[in-house]
């Protein structure tokens, strides 16, 4: 607990005990609440206890937070012996003992048995009065060496109260005394505090305050007797005075309240300063406010660094991304965003160095920056995409001059590492239309025009047009749909079979379909770009992956056997070690035969893979998993490279089967192919076959397997399921 935080406790508790003495209301009740209040502010105090010590009579218990602190204070009065007795017979007000675990002469029944209790350490005051009757408040802590001096300070405040309540009963006149005392205890516990603390009366003037106050704002403590809240704040801050500020927002005796304010020192300096007050109980008529200041200028300044750190780029100083998102809170009918992407800045990272393609980044960003450019902020959003964000368009013309002129300032030659460089970028402004958008979807419209800029050249400059807009917004709502198919399991798919030589099914593959709710059955060709954009590809492939292998459980066999089910992963996935080393689990809970898995993957993944990516494939091909690499022909790959990857088939691009009917190049392609695969253990396989003599010529070739419209659309999993139980052959499509 902090000093601040404990002071505010601790004046609360002040308050509280002080209202019960002057109402003259239960004792008991008073009392309870003392012991209550010491467990939660006296530090190391963990169980609390007053007890009365009559000369004539037995000890017992008045009050006690806990069981342990009841039998701890009558054990010493069924034993006669214990810290409480040797402090009354020395008339010594205070006892604290350190550890009673240390073995002691002077209580060799009481140590012992204390241990037991699980009291590993204690403090206590005597409360004494004018009658007979005495009493004691002893704190307990289960730990050795739990209290200090500071305990010893708090814990006298307490036992001035008690020693209030204790006589009240019988003397009522000794009330006000004992008030007084408890009031110097906090005075001199004040003293000792390390944050400034003043008490406010309602005219928010300065009544008391301590040394430490003073130290806080350079004024004596003369000075500070009579100031206004208001004078010791700084101009800059202009909420109200310190005690008005608390009295609205917290009532006249609410509870103790915090807010951070703004403070001017006697030199003029601003000290930021953490602000608690609570409701002081009060005198007569008068209210009061005691108020605790505690410096945080370090704290705030901190503070204030790291969230510029969290909402700059580092290399130029400007907004970037989270800073992006809170300059596009709430954008207004008057709000632009433009966005702007250098030209072929790759080719200076790859001939110059990522160092001067910083530079370069550096100093686009310098002119932009020096350029009046009224209401508009500029931002790196990343890499070499800069944001120019105006939130008054009237002041810069509107959106066609503002995109004109930036266009224009992006057109320039810098020097970087000896070399001139032309500078250009592609640049897509959008306005918030007629209808209110988020700062997101501005974004992504003028992200749009961007790329649409791009498409037609570098320096090339593109407004959103209306129905630029509407596609984005459609396909942010066809994200969000896609979204929720996912989640709610709403995909499907369809299987085509892939058949052998003598047409009978050997494999089927996997083709997602979308049962849209108001634009029917989508194609692979509209969900993998949606998910592409809504960043689901790993979502949609893992979905696709669990959905097959549950699929693939319930099928039937054919006379060759089981039938293998193809499954194709994206670029992305399929590249992604964690996400290959996952499917083994997948494979696992489906109770597939791993070799009935065939994963389909582009010549693009296979271009570089990473030893992580080679390793989680072969830890595939170890369970019995295959790779197959699809569209093969229409990418980078050659067969040289394949034999070096953990690949088992390749499946040939449709475009080879569509011309060997007409075109012998055609075919002496996939006679070479068909014949160096197999030289090197790849199987083939051929898609988009259509026609029974595009089949014929390619059994003659040497395919292994065969796909297509001959032999079978694409089919749900029931109608697949009652193919593969009724046929063993399938027939020619017509």
């Amino acid at each position: 607990m902090t000093g601040s935080e404990g002071l505010d406790e601790l004046t609360e508790a002040l308050g509280d005990m002080a209202r019960d003495l002057l109402a003259q209301g239960s004792v008991q009740r008073t009392l309870d609440r003392i012991v209550q209040h010491a467990v939660r502010i006296v530090d190391g105090c963990e169980h609390a206890g007053i007890m009365a010590v009559p000369q004539q009579q037995g000890v017992r218990t008045l009050a006690a937070t806990s069981e342990l602190a009841r039998r701890s204070d009558l054990l010493q009065g069924e034993l006669g012996e214990g810290p409480c007795f040797d402090a009354l017979h020395d008339r010594r007000a205070v006892y604290r003992i350190a550890d009673l675990g240390v073995h002691s002469d002077r209580w060799p029944r009481y140590t012992p048995q204390a241990r037991e209790l699980g009291i590993g350490s204690m403090m206590g005051f005597l409360l004494f009065t004018e009658s007979d009757n005495l009493g004691a408040l002893n704190f307990y802590s289960s730990r050795p060496n739990a209290f200090t001096e500071r305990s010893e300070h708090v814990g006298l405040v307490f036992a001035a109260h008690a020693a209030v309540a204790f006589s009240s009963a019988s003397n009522a006149a000794r009330l006000g005394e004992a008030i007084e005392t408890g009031r110097q205890r906090f005075s001199e516990l004040l003293s000792l505090a390390p944050v400034g603390v003043a008490l406010f009366d309602e005219d928010d003037r300065v009544r008391d305050a301590n040394e430490a106050l003073g130290r806080l704002t350079g004024y004596a403590h003369a000075q500070l007797l009579g100031m206004r809240g208001v004078e010791l704040l700084h101009p800059r801050d202009r909420g109200a005075g310190v005690s008005t500020e608390a009295g609205r927002e917290h009532g006249t005796a609410g509870p103790s309240g915090v807010r951070q304010r703004t403070l001017v020192r006697h030199d003029g300096e601003p000290v930021i300063c953490e602000v608690r007050y609570a409701a002081s109980p009060q005198d007569g008529d008068e209210r009061f406010w005691l108020v605790s200041f505690q410096d945080v200028t370090a704290r705030s300044h901190q503070a204030a660094s790291l969230q510029h750190q969290a909402t700059h780029d580092v290399l130029t100083g400007l907004p970037n991304r989270r800073g992006v998102e809170e300059l596009l809170r709430r954008p207004t009918e008057d709000t632009a965003v433009l966005f702007a992407d250098i030209d072929n800045f790759k080719r200076v990272n790859d001939s110059l160095g990522h160092a001067a393609g910083d530079e370069l980044i550096v100093q686009v960003a310098q002119r932009l920056r020096q350029t009046e450019l009224p209401g508009c902020t500029v931002a790196r959003l990343s890499g070499d995409e800069f944001l120019i964000i105006c939130t008054e368009l009237g002041r810069v013309g509107g959106l066609q001059s503002l995109a004109e002129r930036v266009s224009g300032i992006l057109r320039m030659t810098v020097a970087v590492r000896g070399h001139s460089i032309r500078v250009s970028a592609s640049v897509g402004a959008a306005k918030v239309p007629a209808e209110p958008v988020s700062g997101e979807d501005l974004l992504r419209y003028a992200d749009t025009a961007m790329f649409t800029a791009k498409r037609q050249g570098p320096g090339q400059l593109k407004l959103a047009e209306e129905d630029m807009l509407a596609h984005v917004s459609g396909q942010v709502q066809a994200e969000g749909d896609l979204t929720r198919a996912l989640r709610d399991d709403a995909l499907e798919l369809h299987y085509q079979p892939i058949v052998d030589g003598d047409r009978v099914p050997v494999a089927v593959e996997a083709l997602v379909r979308w049962p849209h709710p108001e634009r029917g059955m989508l194609s692979p060709a509209v969900v993998l770009p949606t998910a592409e954009q809504a960043g689901l590809l790993h979502d949609l492939d893992r979905w696709i992956v669990r959905r097959a292998l549950q699929d693939a459980a319930g099928w039937p066999a054919t006379p060759a056997g089981p039938v293998q089910v193809w499954v194709n992963l994206t670029n992305q996935t399929a590249s992604d070690c964690d996400f290959l080393t996952g499917l083994g689990d997948t494979l696992a809970r489906s109770g597939v035969e791993p070799h009935r898995l065939v994963l389909e993957i582009t010549e693009m993944s296979l271009l570089d893979p990473s030893e992580a990516t080679r390793d989680a494939m072969q830890g595939l091909i170890d369970q019995g998993v295959s790779f197959a690499v699809d569209d093969f022909g229409t990418g980078y790959s050659s067969l040289g490279r394949l034999k070096d990857l953990p690949i088992g088939s390749i499946k040939l691009d449709r475009q080879f089967a569509a011309g060997i009917e007409d075109h012998e190049f055609d075919r002496a392609i996939v006679r070479s192919t068909v014949d160096m695969a197999h030289a090197a253990g790849l199987g083939c396989v051929a898609e988009g076959v259509e026609t029974t003599t595009q089949f014929r010529l390619l059994i003659a070739l040497g395919i292994d397997a065969y796909q297509g419209f001959l032999f079978s659309h694409p089919l749900p999993d029931d109608d697949l399921r009652a193919l593969l139980g009724e046929r063993t052959q399938l027939p020619r499509q017509r």
